[in-house]
């Protein structure tokens, strides 16, 4: 009796195990955006899969499938956003198609949200098989432009641009003879179509290269590429002395030239005693020559000198630090100007420690205020932690890196150790300053959503944050953890203006040094 039992149930689970398996390709299957791809899957050993029920479906979605087939037709439930995008197919042209067993899928105008695994589950009566494909989307973005902006030291700084691409995308920077050329920075930004956007420069010399190319691929290989050639542009466009002397001399020559035009008018008119419909006077025409000639490139260069630090100290400003909302673990000195993390403080989570805030006691809403902040007290070695900027008033609360976002209202230059210069962008940006700063000069521009930092003993731009304010803002400072040097705010009182100076109020972008940076932008609205 008991023998007969345990045959019975053998035979019951014979009857009831699955008899077929689903086959599907080890590898992932890779599809460009907005073009159609074929999931391949197929039971073995093959059958005819007319009367059996075939679902397509992404994780936990049994019951919303991407397709459903069942009693020999296509069935209407569905995820919408596969509505009349999908199909039953034959994975090759040598495919039966379903009475072989092939039950693959195919899936049109790909998109981003597609990506991931999608289940090919297939039942009969007794018997049911299932496997996951998984889908990678691409896609291949646009063709990099490239834009030159010549420099003061016979360098040109290279900015690359291109977007449309998915997934994140990768930027080479190399010369004529494919070596690589180290990037200035980059750049990555996801816009509402989950597509990605790049910005990256590179700022190369005559002789790093002829030609600079700026690749930009994928993992899978694919790339496109930007390519330019310097020489030209550095010979033509380079600025100093030469060109405000070709400038010069051209003032010189058209002026000449309509001076000998003039002459020669008046000349015929003499002569034959007719006169045009309409004549300019000498006034008029040198007039209309000096304005063709001197452009906004030539009034730029005129306020281009040596005194560039001071033009920044007429809009100085008096920081303290604003002890009612200082952290914790900092302490400040009795005038409110130097700080540093207490002695005692236990660092004990990894990177910077972004929580250890402390606020000016000043508020703006308006105008131009510039401060410096010393960074080294010899002989004791330059501060290698450290974070400057501005925050909107009432962003008080110690908080993690995350939550310090331009769209949250802060806005900082952080130098992190070891880990080099970044900007709290959305994405961060790292940037390569060097020398590292002793002495960091703050212009906030107001108005203009600008706000700038310099290298003030080097007498160097550094970078331009473009934003927009809203509400009051405070200078921010941190000084980080473990350095042997605090940090210190200076006084840098207003300098003397003679009368010739009073008028001008240069903008940040109108100052003397360059920047081998370009303005970096990120518009978003305060919190």
């Amino acid at each position: 009796m008991l023998s007969f039992i345990i045959a019975l149930l053998v035979n019951l689970l014979i009857e009831t195990s699955v008899s077929f398996t689903v086959v599907v390709p080890p590898d992932p299957v890779v599809g460009q955006i907005g073009s159609s791809v074929i999931l391949p899957c197929w039971i073995v050993p093959p059958e005819d899969a007319e009367a059996l029920e075939i679902r397509w479906y992404r994780q936990e979605k049994f019951s919303n499938p991407v397709l459903f087939y069942n009693h020999g037709k296509l069935q209407d439930t569905q995820e919408e956003p596969y509505r009349n995008r999908t199909s039953l197919t034959s994975r090759s042209d040598q495919s039966g198609g379903l009475k072989d067993g092939d039950v693959s899928l195919r899936l049109d105008k790909l998109r981003v949200q597609d990506e991931g695994p999608l289940r090919c589950y297939v039942s009969g009566e007794k018997q049911y098989a299932s496997e996951d494909v998984f889908l990678k989307v691409t896609a291949l973005g646009s063709t990099p432009v490239l834009v030159p902006k010549p420099l003061d030291d016979d360098r040109v700084n290279i900015s690359c641009r291109s977007s449309g691409w998915y997934p994140e995308p990768s930027v080479t920077w190399t010369s004529d003879d494919r070596r690589v050329l180290h990037p200035g920075g980059s750049s990555h930004s996801r816009g509402a179509d989950e597509m990605f956007s790049v910005h990256s420069w590179t700022a190369v010399s005559r002789s790093d290269a002829q030609l600079v190319s700026c690749s930009v691929s994928l993992k899978t290989g694919e790339l496109k590429e930007g390519r330019m050639d310097i020489q030209g542009i550095i010979f033509s466009e380079s600025s100093g002395p030469w060109k405000a002397l070709f400038f010069t001399f051209l003032i010189f020559a058209l002026l000449g030239l309509g001076l000998v035009g003039f002459f020669l008018y008046k000349y015929r008119e003499r002569l034959t005693g007719k006169k045009p419909a309409k004549e300019n006077s000498e006034e008029e025409t040198m007039e209309k020559l000096t304005k063709e000639v001197v452009g906004d490139e030539n009034i730029e260069d005129a306020v281009v000198g040596d005194e560039n630090i001071e033009e920044l100290r007429k809009h100085a400003v008096e920081i303290t630090i604003d002890r009612e909302h200082l952290h914790t673990e900092l302490t400040v000195s009795k005038d409110c100007k130097i700080m540093r993390d207490c002695p005692d403080y236990n660092h004990t989570e990894d990177g910077f420690p972004y929580q250890l805030c402390a606020f000016g006691t000043q508020s703006f809403a308006s105008g131009r205020h510039y401060w410096e902040v010393d960074l080294v007290t010899p002989p004791k070695p330059p501060k290698d932690y450290w974070l400057i900027g501005v925050a909107k008033h009432g962003n008080f609360h110690g908080k993690d890196r995350s939550a310090l976002t331009p769209s949250r209202g802060y806005w900082f230059l952080c130098s992190d150790g070891p880990h080099g210069f970044h900007i709290n962008t959305d994405p961060p940006v790292k940037l390569p300053l060097t020398p590292r700063p002793e002495q960091l000069g703050v212009l906030l521009d107001y108005d203009d959503g600008l706000l700038s930092f310099y290298n003030v003993k080097e007498n160097k731009h550094l970078l331009t944050i473009s934003s927009r304010f809203s509400g009051s803002v405070v200078p921010l400072f941190n000084p980080g953890v473990g350095d042997q040097s605090p940090l210190k705010i200076l006084d840098c009182p207003k300098p003397e203006e003679s009368s010739e100076d009073s008028s001008a109020n240069p903008k940040p972008d109108e100052l003397t040094v360059e920047s081998s940076q370009p303005l970096l932008s990120n518009n978003s609205s305060d919190a």
